[in-house]
């Protein structure tokens, strides 16, 4: 993939090892995501963008993480979407 336009990015904020995952919602920029996988050898990194192509109906290799993966702030990209586009459907009520 060719390196991402600003627009493009969204900040991500992961809570690990929660009992299920979910969209918690926004906090500060960051759209926050529980994922149920631990943050060793990268299972929450793939939680992360095997939840995000669920929710957004892509496949998995549309979702790129650009950056963070070693923390719990991370920036993803979605091939084809705009970075309004994701954080509309990921916090779409019932989403």
């Amino acid at each position: 993939m060719e390196p991402a336009a600003p627009e493009q990015l969204v900040a991500i904020r992961v809570q690990p090892r929660a009992s299920r995952e979910r969209v918690l919602g926004l906090r500060g920029e960051a759209i926050a995501i529980a994922l149920k996988a631990p943050p060793v050898d990268g299972a929450a990194n793939e939680a992360l963008l095997k939840l995000i192509a669920r929710q957004l109906k892509v496949s998995a290799a549309a979702v790129e993480l650009v950056r963070g993966a070693s923390g719990r702030s991370k920036w993803i990209r979605v091939a084809g979407w705009s970075a309004d586009q994701v954080r509309a459907a990921l916090l779409r009520p019932g989403a």
